[in-house]
């Protein structure tokens, strides 16, 4: 005989209850402090329902009171504010010849910001197990403090499938790495989830979240390293593509004619306006930062070779972020890594760029800023989706208090 159950199933309760401590968790991160009566009142829930929602948080070290207020209408009430002191995010970026790390707490503060020596180019087994080291060392400081890791989140500059599969890395000399897995085993299961994503889509979600346009729905974020990649928010949301692959912006062909570029064809925008292109020649990772450093004085003092390839290049990665500007009409484009040093240079000819092609008058409102986050903004990202992990209702389970 075949049945059919037509109430909800306990799964359907657990669901919706894990669902609504992250809208509650959510709101107190963004309005804190506030009340259970505030957080009924905007999201539509219940104060029974509240009231049980804040007591579990509460028990999850998630949330904590912090005093009366009377600057209301009616009888005091106990404001509520982020606490997270038990925990933090770990994000961790891989380049060429560093690994970053950074250490968050549930609102974002710093904990820990490391770099260190890295070279990249042995088996990957080896580069990984060199990875598993640093990591442990910080998961070793965390636990000092007595801070639980919520995750990990690992960015990588190249292609990353879906499923966390980083399918090729050329400045890593990867291809077809499971470095999530990979580094789960390494770590010897850490009893903590090991995502893995592109750096420029980590960057992205740190200048979402922490950065000064936080909170923007559509964004862009401009990789300035050794090459160019585009971390894309579109309505509030990462877009990843159909494989895990968008974001190239660094291939589109500006100019047929023009310099050769790495993948091998001409004219592509990071041979036409990438940090290579800007110094005019082929740099090593180690030499680009003290490189860097020579142009920002050179461009101070008013040499007029450098002020005409800063020009140049900021009329090339005007034209490439006026692509963006037509195809996705982002609110802003951020420009992140060496881009950032160089950036009052730049920045003008970028802009008259965008405001002469984009076809929306005014580019389309799309402004065009420099990061203001630094070189560590991917391994900040990295923190910053596990955090959005914990956002979406991925929340440890309760802490017993000793007292």
């Amino acid at each position: 005989m075949i049945t059919s159950t037509t109430g909800p199933q306990p799964a359907d309760f657990a669901d919706v209850r894990a669902t609504n401590l992250a809208v509650v968790l959510r709101f107190v991160r963004e309005h804190a402090p506030c009340s259970r009566a505030d957080i009924a009142a905007s999201t539509g829930l219940n104060k029974a329902t509240v009231s049980s929602l804040v007591a579990d948080l509460i028990d999850r070290r998630l949330v904590r009171e912090t005093g009366l207020t009377e600057n209301r209408v009616g009888r005091p009430a106990t404001m509520l504010v982020l606490d997270g002191s038990p925990y933090a995010a770990i994000g961790i970026e891989i380049n060429v010849d560093h690994v970053s790390a950074v250490a968050t707490g549930l609102a974002g503060e710093r904990l820990l910001t490391w770099r260190r020596a890295f070279a990249a180019g042995g088996s990957a087994s080896q580069d990984v197990a060199a990875v598993a080291a640093i990591v442990r060392r910080v998961v070793a400081r965390m636990a000092r403090e007595e801070r639980q890791v919520l995750g990990l989140a690992v960015a990588v500059p190249g292609l990353v499938d879906v499923q966390g599969v980083v399918r090729i890395a050329p400045n890593l000399g990867w291809r077809d790495a499971d470095l999530a897995g990979d580094l789960a085993k390494a770590l010897r299961d850490p009893g903590f989830a090991v995502q893995v994503d592109n750096d420029a889509n980590l960057a992205a979600l740190a200048e979402q979240r922490f950065g000064a346009r936080a909170g923007a729905a559509d964004l862009v974020y401009l990789t300035g390293e050794i090459g160019v990649g585009a971390g894309i928010i579109l309505d509030g949301r990462l877009r990843r593509g159909g494989l895990g692959y968008s974001g190239e912006i660094g291939h589109v062909q500006l100019d047929p004619d023009g310099p050769a570029c790495r993948c091998g064809r001409r004219g592509c925008l990071e041979a036409v306006a990438g940090i290579g292109a800007i110094l005019r020649r082929d740099l090593s990772p180690s030499e680009i930062p003290v490189e860097i450093e020579d142009a920002v004085r050179s461009a101070r003092a008013g040499h007029p070779g450098t002020l005409a390839a800063l020009d140049a290049a900021g009329r090339g990665l005007g034209r490439g972020v006026s692509v963006l500007a037509n195809l996705l009409n982002p609110e802003v484009v951020v420009l992140g890594g060496y881009y950032v040093p160089l950036a009052p240079w730049l920045l003008p000819a970028v802009r008259e760029e965008v405001s002469g092609r984009a076809i929306a008058p005014g580019g389309g409102g799309c402004e065009v800023v420099a990061s203001t986050l630094g070189l560590d903004a991917a391994a900040l990202g990295g923190a910053a989706r596990v955090l959005d992990s914990v956002d979406s209702g991925r929340l440890p389970g309760a802490i017993s208090r000793i007292s």
